[in-house]
């Protein structure tokens, strides 16, 4: 606090000793100090109170991003290639599990279902061509390498056979539905889950590769807030803590939620990654959806005072406590939690104010008196 003297030269002549002697008298003027008679202190209804204790739990304020695990994004593309025929999907629809999402045509479609068929015919004769050369062999009418070579034609074509099975089921033909009659240049694209279209890479009439992504879609059940959390405030977190979410474009929209992970790894701006969990998952809230969030902390008891005991003074925090000759003196204090209409006095850095009387009604009135008589000066 700051104290200043002005020096008054007093020149007085004095007959004694026929000398002029100059004398100066200072008088301090404290700045910090506000002095009220009782009518003025009543007027201005200043209330004086302790720190009392409270149980407060403060909220750190972070951002983040709406963010789906890597097996919560599925990207659909076509594994033998093909022209995409129809589709009717666009970015932010809704799907659910086996729905069609897109119909594909191409040759080679008919051919691999044709080779099936041809297959399975070919290994249905070669069955009862080795059921026939088995009998043929017990009864020594056939040499057994006769019977050994069906034996392997017959292995060769199941295999054959389980192969374009595969092949058939990875485009999503079932063969045991496939007949000569039923086979088409078509085949249907089904979504794998129930959930929502992110994003269309296809057009209508395109031929796409084996491995061109046709729709990424979204499995909105493992949705989830992906925080930016700065390396100060990491040690004040846990798992299931409680975090609220919100929008700039809708701030009075609130999103409960929880914490289920926190990152182990600090980044070069020394912050990691925290992820929360909705409580209700809201549709609008899509992947990459920029938000705002106020994370709880614990609760704990400390000493504190009324809020409207802080004033604001050269950018810093600082309250009036009552001094025992009965004038108030400002004191910068360090505050901590703020809740319920109660400021933290940190205990650490005021351990001296805290059995002191403070001002906790009338404080504003007392800075402005303050004020002003530094003014008038």
């Amino acid at each position: 606090m700051k104290k200043i003297s002005i020096g008054i030269a007093l020149i007085s002549l004095f007959a004694c000793g026929g000398k002029n002697e100059q004398e100066t008298v200072t008088k301090e003027i404290n700045q910090d100090r506000v002095e009220l008679n009782e009518a003025q202190a009543k007027q201005a209804a200043i209330v004086c109170s302790k720190p009392v204790e409270q149980e407060l739990s403060g909220q750190i304020r972070v951002n983040g991003v709406i963010d789906v695990p890597p097996q919560n994004m599925v990207s659909i593309s076509m594994p033998l290639g093909g022209y995409l025929e129809a589709t009717k999907l666009l970015p932010g629809m809704h799907i659910q599990k086996g729905e069609v999402i897109a119909v594909m045509e191409d040759q080679q479609y008919i051919q691999l279902q044709q080779e099936y068929l041809q297959a399975k015919a070919s290994m249905q004769f070669l069955e009862k061509e080795l059921t026939r050369q088995k009998e043929l062999n017990a009864s020594k009418a056939s040499s057994d390498k006769v019977y050994q070579q069906t034996q392997r034609d017959y292995e060769n074509a199941r295999v054959s056979l389980k192969g374009l099975e595969e092949k058939l089921l990875l485009i999503g033909i079932h063969p045991e539905k496939l007949s000569t009659s039923s086979i088409s240049r078509r085949v249907s694209l089904r979504s794998p889950i129930d959930g929502f279209v992110s994003k269309v890479h296809v057009n209508i009439g395109k031929y796409v590769s084996p491995t061109e992504v046709l729709f990424d879609l979204v499995n909105p059940e493992d949705i989830h807030l992906n925080l930016t959390v700065f390396e100060p405030d990491l040690p004040s977190l846990y798992i299931g803590q409680r975090v609220t979410a919100f929008t700039n474009a809708h701030p009075d929209k609130k999103y409960p939620g929880e914490i289920i992970l926190i990152g182990k790894d600090l980044g070069p701006e020394r912050f990691s990654s925290v992820h929360c969990h909705f409580d209700k998952y809201d549709k609008s809230l899509v992947p990459g959806t920029y938000m705002n969030a106020m994370i709880t902390l614990a609760k704990r008891k400390v000493a504190a005072l009324p809020d409207e005991a802080i004033v604001m003074h050269d950018g810093r925090n600082a309250a009036f406590i009552k001094n025992s000759d009965g004038s108030y003196e400002l004191v910068f204090v360090k505050t901590g939690l703020q809740e319920k209409g109660y400021t933290e006095l940190d205990a650490e850095a005021n351990k001296s104010l805290l059995d002191k009387e403070f001002v906790v009604k009338g404080a504003y009135t007392l800075l402005m008196k303050l004020k002003n008589a530094g003014e008038e000066e």
